[in-house]
C-alpha cells in the first residue's frame, strides 16, 4: 500500500512538473517568434491589397518600429491617402491627416475597426496588445500546416488585459519560429479572422514570411494581403523619432 501511494505521489509530482514545463515552453516559443518578427527596431516597405467582391485596392507604406511600444506608419500610395501617418506610443495611437491638417487620437474603442478599410484591425497594425505580455499561453501540441510542422499554441487574454480578441490560436514553425497561421476569436468564442503566412525570404539579418493574408470568416472571396517588399532590423532609431512633431515631417 505504501509503495502504491509513493508511486501515485510521484506521478502527481511529475504531472505538475510537466504541466509547468509545457506552459513555459509555450511562452518561450511565443517570445522567440515575437523577437524574430520585431527585432530591437525595424524599418520596412510594404504593400497592402484589400480584396472585396466588387473591387480591389492597394495601399503602399513605410513603417518604423522600436521595441513593442513605438511604431510609425507612413502611407506612400495611393495619392488620395499619401502622407497620412499613424503613430503608436505605449498604449496610445494617433493619425495625422495632412489633407485636413488634423491630428486625430484613436480611442481604444476603435482598435477593433479595420485599418484603412482592410481586414487588419488598428490593433494588428500597431500591435497595441502584446502576444507575450497580455495572454496566457498553452501548448496544444504539434501539427502540420501546409506541409510545415508547427507548434500549436492557444492564447487566452489575461484578466483586464487591453486586448481586442477573446482567444487566439497560433501555429508557429518548429524550424524557424515563424508565425505560419493563426485564428482570431471574439469574446463569444466565434472565429472572426484566419491568418496565413507564405513566402519565407531573407530580409536583413533573418528569414521571415513576406506574404501575410487575413481572411474574414463568412465573407467568401474577401481578404487582405500584406506583402513585405523590404525589411531591415536593428536599425538605430532615437525615441524622439516617434513623436507627433515628426509625424508631420516624415517622408
Amino acid at each position: 500500500m505504501r509503495k502504491m501511494k509513493k508511486i501515485a505521489f510521484t506521478l502527481i509530482i511529475c504531472t505538475i512538473a510537466l504541466s509547468g514545463a509545457i506552459a513555459q515552453t509555450a511562452l518561450e516559443i511565443i517570445e522567440k517568434a515575437d523577437a524574430k518578427h520585431r527585432g530591437i527596431s525595424s524599418y520596412g516597405e510594404m504593400s497592402m491589397t484589400i480584396v472585396r467582391k466588387n473591387w480591389t485596392r492597394t495601399v503602399e507604406m513605410k513603417s518604423w518600429t522600436k521595441g513593442s511600444d513605438q511604431a510609425m506608419i507612413y502611407i506612400t500610395s495611393p495619392v488620395k491617402e499619401k502622407g497620412q501617418v499613424f503613430l503608436k506610443r505605449g498604449k496610445e495611437m494617433w493619425n495625422w491627416m495632412p489633407s485636413i491638417d488634423r491630428m486625430i487620437k484613436i480611442p481604444p474603442s476603435m482598435m477593433m475597426q479595420g485599418w484603412m478599410g482592410s481586414d487588419f484591425t488598428n490593433d494588428d497594425l500597431v500591435e497595441q496588445s502584446s502576444s507575450v505580455k497580455d495572454y496566457k499561453h498553452t501548448l496544444l501540441g504539434k501539427s502540420k500546416v501546409r506541409e510545415v510542422l508547427c507548434y500549436k499554441i492557444e492564447l487566452i487574454p489575461k484578466e483586464d488585459a487591453p486586448v481586442v480578441w477573446g482567444k487566439i490560436i497560433m501555429w508557429i514553425t518548429v524550424d524557424g519560429f515563424d508565425t505560419w497561421a493563426a485564428e482570431y476569436y471574439d469574446e463569444d468564442n466565434e472565429l472572426v479572422n484566419v491568418e496565413k503566412a507564405y513566402d519565407i525570404k531573407t530580409m536583413g539579418d533573418r528569414t521571415i514570411p513576406t506574404r501575410i493574408e487575413i481572411i474574414p470568416v463568412g465573407k467568401k472571396g474577401e481578404k487582405t494581403i500584406l506583402q513585405i517588399i523590404d525589411m531591415k532590423f536593428n536599425e538605430k532609431l532615437e525615441d524622439d523619432f516617434f513623436s507627433q512633431q515628426n509625424m508631420k515631417r516624415i517622408r
